[in-house]
This record gives structure tokens, sequence and C-alpha cells, in this order.
């Protein structure tokens, strides 16, 4: 996914660090602005949090508001709410995966799958994208803590090179 989008950045450097900012967290662009959902961030904001000038962050919504292919996508992002770090505090489980290859299928199937049989629901999963992220994991928020004796099961699953119950 990246790889189709850098090439409009080609020659700025500073702007491809803003694209990027903007697509691990959500952010959109409409109407010249960037949004995390229908909330508007500052320029200044996003600037500050990458220790650039603002301009360059003005300069990266034009880019992206004048290359079709970029406004499209840009346009649709969304934050999404991440459960892993409130788990705890609501009496819930969090069990982080990290595999040997992100874009192996079966690692959450077959996560999900022992924890089925050990009667826990799944509440959230969240997903780090291997093309975004350099050492993407999984999370699974589940309705209750999941019991430190399926980690073996889960660590034996093909990809799976760690669990962590947080």
């Amino acid at each position: 996914m990246w790889a189709k989008l850098k090439p409009h950045f080609k020659g700025f450097p500073a702007q491809e660090r803003v694209a990027q900012l903007m697509l691990a967290h959500g952010l959109r662009t409409k109407d010249g602005s960037v949004y995390a959902g229908d909330i508007e961030l500052t320029d200044s904001a996003i600037a500050r949090a990458l220790g650039i000038d603002r301009r360059v962050v003005v300069g990266t919504v034009e880019t992206i508001e004048k290359t079709p292919q970029l406004r499209d996508f840009f346009s649709r992002l969304w934050p999404v709410c991440h459960l892993g770090n409130v788990a705890p505090q609501m009496g819930w489980g969090a069990i982080e995966i990290l595999p040997t290859n992100a874009s192996k299928p079966g690692i959450l199937a077959g996560t999900a799958a022992i924890i089925a049989e050990a009667g826990i629901s799944v509440r959230q999963v969240v997903v780090d994208d291997p093309e975004i992220f350099e050492d993407p994991k999984a999370m699974l928020i589940t309705e209750k803590p999941v019991p430190e004796r399926l980690l073996p099961r889960i660590r034996q699953l093909d990809g799976v090179r760690g669990v962590t119950i947080r």
C-alpha cells in the first residue's frame, strides 16, 4: 500500500513523514484540513508532533488534495479506538501476538480459536499493517483475562514468535 502512495512524495521527505503520520493515526483530509474523525486538527499541532515547520503540513495536504489517488485514499481514513491499554482497568484481557511474518495467514484465526475453546469472547482485535509499522503485532482484547495456561498453545502456532499478556 505505502509503495503506491510514496512516489507522490518523491523529493519531499518531510511531506512523506507527514503522510506516514496521517496514515499511522488514521487522519484524513477534507477541504484543505486534517481531521481525526470529525475533529479538525491544526497544522501547527501536527507539525509539533513531527518537529517540523507547519508549512510542510500545509504542503502535504495540498499534495494530497491535488492528486486524485491520494485524495481518494486520505479522505477515507478514520482513527480507531484501541482498548488494549484500558483492558486491565475494565477487567478485560489483552493479549499481544508478535508474528514471525505478519502476512502469514492463520495467526489470528488460530489464536482466536484457542481463546474461544476456553469460553472467552473476543471484544476487539487491532492488527498493525506490516506496510505501515516496522514491527507489526496483533492485540486481542477479551471479555475476561486470558489464562496463562493458554500461552504455550498460542506460542506453538505457526507464525507466532511471541505472546504477551498485558
